[in-house]
C-alpha cells in the first residue's frame, strides 16, 4: 500500500494462472482462492473476473443469449442442469464464493473486448454477466 499524490491509499493485486516448477516447466495454478480471499478480506464492493468469454449464456428458444444479471440461486441451478458447463463452472463458482463471503456483486467480463471493463462498470446493462446474491 502506498500514499498517492491525491492522498489516497492504493492497493494493486496481480495474480498469474501459471507458476514454474523446479524444472522450469510452466504449471497451471488455481487463481480463484487467493482472489476471493483478498476480495472478502478487503471488503471489496465488486469481484471482477476478466476472461476470454463475454459471460454466462442461456439458451432461449434455440438462440444463445448473454445473461446480463444472474442471481446466485439461478447460477447454482444452471450448473446443476448443465446450462453452465465446462470452463465456465470454475468462473461462476468463484463468483458465488465471493458473494458468499459478503462481496455485493461479482462480474464476468470479456477482457479482450474494447473498453469491456468500463462498459460493464459504468452502464446500466454492461457487457458481461453480473452475479448478485
Amino acid at each position: 500500500m502506498r500514499k498517492t499524490s491525491r492522498g489516497f491509499n492504493e492497493i494493486k493485486w496481480t495474480f498469474s494462472s501459471e507458476k514454474f516448477s523446479r524444472k522450469q516447466e510452466a504449471e497451471r495454478i488455481r487463481w480463484d482462492t487467493p482472489l476471493i480471499t483478498n476480495a472478502v478480506a478487503l471488503g471489496a464492493s465488486k469481484f471482477i473476473l476478466l476472461t476470454d468469454v463475454a459471460g454466462v449464456y442461456r439458451d432461449y428458444h434455440g438462440d444463445r443469449e448473454l445473461v446480463s444479471e444472474l442471481r446466485a440461486d439461478e447460477a447454482r441451478a444452471m450448473i446443476r442442469d448443465g446450462s453452465i458447463s465446462r470452463g465456465m463452472i470454475p468462473k461462476v463458482e468463484a463468483c458465488l464464493a465471493a458473494l458468499g463471503g459478503g462481496v455485493p456483486s461479482a462480474h464476468i467480463v470479456d477482457g479482450t473486448a474494447p473498453h469491456g471493463l468500463l462498459v460493464e462498470l459504468f452502464t446500466e446493462r454492461g457487457v458481461g454477466t453480473m452475479l448478485v446474491p
